[in-house]
């Protein structure tokens, strides 16, 4: 059955403005991966895996992935369908994804390391009948999650399970692979859904993001464009059941007619044998990816040399991070954007320094933004305001047709919740979130804007702050520090405050508890979670 879903009021006047100008034309999902795997058979596909590796070329792959596809059509998948997996960084999840793109169904991926809350949410949401699934991944239990899920999810008919272990209601996933190949990508309305991706978890359940053909397809050849002089392969350690894994694992390189390389658990060390292995780059992404890399004790001037241009985004990205990489020959550029609105603004490594280390750049190409006040009144140069943007890569809407109308203006505009300011020569930098914004007595406190400087501080890896409650001011913040790999002296409070101090922060804005942690919660794509770091200030 086909996906249940409204798209925005303004898909019409979109598609007769972006095909006027050649931002979208009647390119699918399916048929961008099926001409990128056909024109470059021998190029390399590599999962590093101590469970499920495999390494082959564009042509095996793409073989696997017809079969697959020839699967699901014998289960009774047609165009339109959503088709749900949960699996690792695994040839199998990716041969999935692009067997459901083939057939011109809708991919509905789910994060690997999702429970079954979030997994019974998103079936029963999405409207799924299928499922591809793992057995089980280190401590995840799939099944186990599964035999909770399934008596809650009624329209969930089939499963396809990936492993040895498959219950008696599932199939093995090697059925799929038993069927006739199917001859090529099937031909799909270009307007139609052709992804439901889930957001990543900063809020109580995850919302349903989907994108037509036309705005993921513009979203490839945008970022495709923005890595043009990125060099070598990249290595993904990000899920590919998470928007930043999928577009740069799956999608990107195809287009590029690039080597695909994925790895389903991120160990830096691994990483960094791989990088000289097989002559790759890797680090882009949220800076966590970074970050993990450069502390490592077995990083050095080789691995520099190989990842000579990283792209950050989806999460903070700290200047100090961008100074560090630059003094060891290491380009940086920050970029920001979300699963509804991939890629609003972003930096070029031809971009000035500065600007490349310390603004989230300009619009993309073919992207508007809007800077606006809690009235709606656009605000000036210098001056914070939310973020509201319109472009070919913007979504089409929620699965929840209430969420789809709360998201945009009558004109069309995308509030995307974030704080920014635009510099004089349009340069934007993301300041803070609404939601991340600490009201000490009346008085607002910008999280980053203190993390910005807490990240200075020798032996701090990684730092959030967030608000915590507080009987005298209504709030007061609440610093989380990391520690660097074998640094065993945390600064304690006065420390804090004296560095804060000599970085001119203002005294009212300095956090009023600190408190060390070992690993920080993250979504998928490596962002802090920080609504579980609330909660855990709000418990003491």
């Amino acid at each position: 059955m086909p996906l249940d879903f409204t798209p925005r009021a303004d898909d019409g006047a979109r598609a007769a403005r972006y095909t006027a100008d050649g931002s979208w034309t009647d390119e699918t999902l399916g048929s961008i991966l099926g001409d990128g795997l056909a024109e470059a058979p021998g190029q390399v596909v590599a999962f590093r895996s101590d469970v499920r590796p495999w390494r082959g070329t564009y042509a095996e792959a793409a073989e696997i992935a017809r079969r697959v596809a020839g699967g699901l059509r014998a289960a009774g998948v047609k165009t339109g369908d959503p088709v749900a997996f949960q699996a690792p960084n695994w040839l199998e999840a990716a041969a999935t994804f692009w067997a459901i793109a083939f057939l011109g169904a809708v991919p509905v991926p789910i994060v690997h390391f999702y429970g079954p809350k979030e997994l019974g949410f998103i079936l029963r949401q999405s409207g799924a009948h299928i499922l591809v699934s793992a057995d089980r991944f280190g401590h995840l239990d799939f099944l186990a999650n599964l035999d909770e899920v399934r008596p809650t999810a009624p329209e969930l008919e089939q499963i396809f399970i990936i492993g040895d272990d498959v219950p008696t209601y599932a199939k093995p996933f090697a059925t799929l692979l038993d069927a006739e190949p199917i001859d090529g990508p099937v031909p799909t309305d270009p307007m139609a859904p052709a992804l439901v991706a889930y957001t990543s978890g900063t809020t109580a359940d995850p919302k349903g993001v989907v994108h037509s053909h036309r705005t993921i397809g513009f979203e490839i050849k945008q970022l495709t464009e923005l890595s043009a002089n990125a060099g070598l392969p990249l290595l993904v350690g990000a899920p590919v059941g998470h928007g930043i894994g999928m577009l740069a694992a799956l999608l990107i390189p195809i287009r590029k007619r690039d080597g695909v390389h994925l790895i389903d658990q991120w160990d830096p060390g691994r990483v960094l044998d791989a990088m000289v292995e097989d002559h790759l780059s890797a680090g882009s992404g949220s800076t966590f990816f970074l970050t993990s890399l450069l502390d490592h004790p077995g990083f050095t001037a080789e691995h520099a040399a190989l990842m000579t241009h990283v792209g950050l985004g989806g999460a903070p990205v700290p200047a100090a991070v961008g100074e560090r990489a630059s003094s060891l020959g290491i380009s940086t550029v920050r970029s920001f954007g979300s699963t509804e609105h991939p890629s609003i603004t972003g930096c070029r490594h031809e971009d000035p320094k500065a600007k490349r280390l310390s603004t989230d750049g300009r619009p993309m190409r073919g992207v508007e933004v809007q800077l606006r006040d809690d009235d709606a009144g656009l605000v000036g140069v210098g001056e914070p305001g939310e973020i509201w943007s319109k472009g070919p890569d913007c979504f089409i809407g929620y699965t929840d047709p209430v969420a789809t109308k709360a998201a945009f203006d009558d004109d069309g505009w995308f509030g995307t919740g974030d704080v920014g300011i635009v510099d004089d020569q349009g340069f934007v930098t993301i300041v803070d979130r609404k939601k991340d914004i600490i009201i000490r007595g009346g008085e607002n406190v910008s999280a980053a804007e203190v993390e910005e400087l807490l990240i200075r501080m020798p032996g701090v890896a990684e730092v959030a702050v967030v608000a915590a409650p507080d009987p005298r001011l209504g709030e007061h913040g609440c610093a989380f520090v990391r520690m660097q790999p074998g640094v065993c002296d945390v600064p304690d409070l006065a420390q804090m405050r004296e560095h804060l101090a000599a970085g001119g922060l203002a005294k009212q804005k300095w956090p009023e508890e600190l408190r060390p942690i070992v690993e920080f919660p993250r979504t998928p794509s490596g962002k802090i979670q920080k609504f579980v770091l609330r909660q855990r200030a709000r418990d003491g």
